[in-house]
This record gives C-alpha cells, sequence and structure tokens, in this order.
C-alpha cells in the first residue's frame, strides 16, 4: 500500500485499525522467517547525515554507514529513493535491486515510513545534484507499527504534540531546535558561574517543611517514618544554610514542585537556578542576571534583539532599574511612596478598581502590590528591574533603611513575565522569625501558600550568616524568551496534562 495513500485513508477507527494490523503482519512474516528486527541488538555507524552534506567534496566516493528513520519513499521501477533521517538532519538514499539483492531490495519496497534502518554505501551527487548514497547494504533494525502523521501537515494537534512527544520531535524539525536552545542555555549557565567562582550543589527535594517562597506545595507520604512530607516549592533555605557554613558562592539548577494552577506561564513542575553569593546585595544580582540573560542571547541566538510574543525584545545590557512605588506612580497616578496609613492605601486603590482579596486584611504593602499586579505588571515589555517590594510579601529579604516597610528585593520582567526574583537576603535571626511567624498567622487563616515556621533555619542564622544576595531565574521562561514560545509547555518535554 502506498503511504500517501494510508495517510489520506485514516479516516475511521476501521480504518486505522487496518493499518496497524498491515503493519503487524508485515512483522509477522519477518519472525516466520527468523529475521526478527527487534533481536538485533547493535548497528556500527560511521557518519552522520550532516557530516556528508556538510563536507561532500571530502566524502565524495567514500564508503560511509548511516542508521536513522524513513520519512519518504519514491519508486522508480527497479531503483528506490529514501529519505533517511538521523540525530543530525536527513539524506537521500538511492538503492537499486542489483546493488542490494532481490531480497533487500522486496524488503526495502514492502518497509515502512517510520521504520528505522541501518544502510552502507556510497558517496555521491545525483544528476539533479542532490547529495545522496548510493546503497550496498541494508538491514531493518526496527519496526514502526503507527503510521506517522502525514508528512505535509506534520503534527499540528498542539495537544497530542504535548502527550506525544515523541512523535511532535519525529514530524517537527523546530521542536528538537527548542529543546537544542534549551540543552545550550543550561550549558551555558553552568559556565557562567563556574567560572565566576560558583560552586554546583544539590539539595531535598522531599521536606519535612514547606520554605523558600509562598507556594501551595505537593505532599507526599514517607511509610518507613510515617511522615507527611512536601516537595520542595524553592531551595532557597537550603542553599543559604551553605552560605552559612561558608560555602561563599552557591547555586543549584533543580526540579520545582507547586501546586498551583496551569497556564501558558505556570507549569507544577519546572525547572529553576537559585544562587547565593556571600557578601553581596541585590545591586550585585542586578548586574549578574542582566550579564547572564543578555550574554546567553547574543551566545545562543546570536543578537542581543529576539522576538517574543510579537515584540522585539532588546536584551542590550542597561536595563532599566525603578522601584515598584515610582512604576505605580507612573501608570496610575497614585503615590504610595507618600502615604502614611493604611487607610489612605485603600482608598487611593480602590480608586483605580484594586481591593484586597475576601477575607485577606489589607496594609500599605499588600495594597502596593495589588496596583502594581493588577495595573502595571501586563505593560512591562522590555527589560525593567522592579526594585524595592513591600515587606509584606517578601519575608526573606532585607530591608530598606531609608523605608523599613520596603526590602531590597527585585524582579525582571520582560513581555510581562516574571524572569527572576532576588533579594538583599535577609540574615537577621531574630526578624526572620517574626516575618515567619505572621507567615504561620496567615497559613492558620487559610492562607495555604503562607510559609510555614522553620526553626533549624532560624537555627542556621544565629551563627551567623554574612551579607547575602540571592537569585533565582526560571529556567523554563528564559528559554521561552530565546526560542519565541508563547507557552511553557513548548519549553518542557512531558508537561503537566489532564487525563484523556
Amino acid at each position: 500500500m502506498n503511504e500517501s495513500i494510508e495517510n489520506s485513508n485514516l479516516s475511521t477507527e476501521q480504518d486505522l485499525s487496518e493499518i496497524l494490523q498491515v503493519r503487524r503482519d508485515k512483522l509477522a512474516k519477518l519472525q516466520a522467517e527468523n529475521r526478527d528486527p527487534f533481536h538485533i541488538t547493535k548497528f556500527v555507524r560511521d557518519a552522520f547525515s550532516a557530516d556528508i552534506t556538510g563536507n561532500f567534496e571530502e566524502m565524495e566516493n567514500k564508503e560511509v554507514s548511516l542508521a536513522g528513520r524513513v520519512m519518504a519513499k519514491r519508486e522508480m521501477g527497479k531503483a528506490i529513493f529514501l529519505d533517511l533521517h538521523d540525530d543530525k538532519g536527513r539524506i537521500q538514499l538511492y538503492i537499486k535491486l542489483n546493488d542490494v539483492g532481490a531480497q533487500s531490495f522486496e524488503d526495502i519496497k514492502k518497509g515502512d515510513i517510520g521504520d528505522i534502518i541501518g544502510i552502507s554505501g556510497k558517496v555521491f551527487k545525483t544528476r539533479k545534484g542532490e547529495i545522496s548514497i548510493h546503497c550496498n547494504s541494508f538491514i531493518l533494525l526496527a519496526k514502526s507499527l503507527r503510521p506517522l502523521p502525514e508528512k505535509y501537515h506534520g503534527l499540528t494537534n498542539q495537544e497530542l504534540k504535548y502527550r506525544q512527544r515523541y512523535v511532535d520531535l519525529i514530524m517537527n524539525p523546530e521542536t528538537r531546535r527548542t529543546f537544542e536552545v534549551r540543552s545550550a542555555f543550561i550549558k551555558f549557565v553552568r559556565r557562567f558561574l563556574d567560572d565566576r567562582g560558583y560552586i554546583e550543589v544539590e539539595t531535598p527535594v522531599l521536606n519535612l517543611i514547606s520554605g523558600g517562597t509562598t507556594a501551595r506545595p505537593f505532599t507526599t507520604h514517607h511509610n518507613t517514618l510515617n511522615l507527611d512530607m512536601y516537595l520542595r516549592i524553592a531551595t532557597e533555605l537550603h542553599l543559604k544554610r551553605l552560605i552559612v557554613g561558608g560555602i561563599e558562592r552557591v547555586y543549584e539548577i533543580g526540579r520545582i514542585f507547586r501546586n498551583e494552577g496551569m497556564s501558558t506561564k505556570h507549569n507544577p513542575e519546572f525547572t529553576m537556578l537559585e544562587l547565593y553569593e556571600a557578601y553581596a546585595d541585590y545591586n550585585d544580582m542586578m548586574d549578574l542576571f542582566e550579564e547572564l540573560l543578555s550574554s546567553a542571547a547574543k551566545n545562543i541566538c546570536g543578537s542581543f534583539v529576539v522576538e517574543w510574543k510579537g515584540e522585539k525584545v532588546d536584551l542590550t545590557p542597561g536595563w532599566r532599574r525603578i522601584s515598584m512605588c515610582d512604576l505605580v506612580k507612573e501608570h496610575t497616578g497614585l503615590d504610595f511612596a507618600s502615604m502614611s496609613s493604611t487607610e489612605e492605601a485603600v482608598t487611593a486603590a480602590a480608586s483605580v478598581g484594586v481591593k484586597m482579596p475576601e477575607g485577606k486584611e489589607p496594609t500599605w504593602g499588600d495594597l502596593l502590590y495589588e496596583c502594581f499586579d493588577r495595573r502595571v505588571e501586563d505593560k512591562l515589555i522590555q527589560p525593567v528591574f522592579v526594585i524595592d517590594y513591600p515587606v509584606e510579601v517578601s519575608p526573606l529579604a532585607k530591608r530598606k533603611q531609608s523605608d523599613p516597610r520596603l526590602t531590597e528585593r527585585y524582579e525582571l520582567f520582560i513581555c510581562s513575565n516574571e524572569m527572576g526574583n532576588a533579594f538583599s537576603e535577609l540574615n537577621d535571626p531574630i526578624d526572620q522569625k517574626q516575618r515567619f511567624q505572621r507567615q504561620v498567622e496567615l497559613r492558620n487563616a487559610g492562607d495555604l501558600e503562607a510559609a510555614m515556621m522553620d526553626d533549624d533555619y532560624i537555627n542556621a542564622l544565629e551563627y551567623g550568616m554574612p551579607p547575602t544576595g540571592g537569585l533565582g531565574i526560571g529556567i523554563d521562561r528564559c528559554v521561552m524568551m530565546l526560542t519565541g514560545s508563547t507557552t511553557i509547555r513548548d519549553v518542557i518535554l512531558f508537561p503537566t496534562m489532564k487525563p484523556e
């Protein structure tokens, strides 16, 4: 059966069942002839498609062995042309009956799109100028028992792409490119930090306390210890324990788990970089983040300018730095810095349609943050460091000496996405314990995202932690920007999905 006819007739379950049966029958015949491809354990190859197409003058007339997946087939009498896709790209195969023998030629004729094969042959160029392999041997290495999507349309169903990423990677080269960029970015981050004297570490995923930020955790149970445990929502508190212990520059790239909603920006598990540097502050963390992300774009994408969400984002160093109070004033006219009471803040916020969620007692800091979140954040397109967050939403950041209502904290926003979060870390154990206690009160009042008391972390701080700058970066969102992806699912190989 011609493969294009196969794919065009997949209109009913019966059609699909028939095609699946045809492929299984072909496999059964091979097995009956003691030629089961799944019994083959190894194939030695000495070249990839890109080695040949990129160096034809050097490779011409050389004998090579390649392996890969058949993605197209064209029969022309006693000759067959195949498109072979391997790890590096695509190349054409030319197979003649007289060169490979009747048995192999018949196997190739009866083969299907999607089969994985190994071949040997000489490199040449066809009369039409296409670099190809003139095959002299052929072996079937794995039988494809399911038809691939029709080649001209590929796998276009977005949900199916995420559920069956393996098919997406076969059919859509741009998907592979996305994950090559992801890998390159993570390698770049490691090299960038290693060159600056940072030490990479690993900290626990399972914890007795959910801490390091405000988020709802996933819970699990340890049977032997008969203890409820939490999947980590951050790596922060363990990394800062290491600062106390004298590891002055430390980082971790790891999976984080937050039991929250899913959207184009959020996946319940994601990858976070957290780093901490002793004797530094949030200004140093701004300099570091700006250099890291701008140089990554230049290195990986070849330019400081990237396209994301229909915008040309300019990552040339020299990003704007502005306080949350000034940004809210700029976009709403409300001057929170001059307000001296919560009542004044309540009235001002209400004038722009902002109120606190039901049941939550408002404070000046909460209202400032709500006005920023609802009236400003979606307007931040070009890179901007939003600095000096209110203490109510920054339980682990050091207070500003000039205004103790605020903290030395920033978040970087690009295209209204938070890309990273940094503090001058709070190292006063007394102040830290008081802030934990306020979080515990919020939790007892029903706020499931509030932090828990971590007595051991307070104990660590009481031994003395130097002034420290800390930074957390969302790896997935950075990759989204570098690849122009509009949803986080495009940059996570296996995103969380509802059951079918």
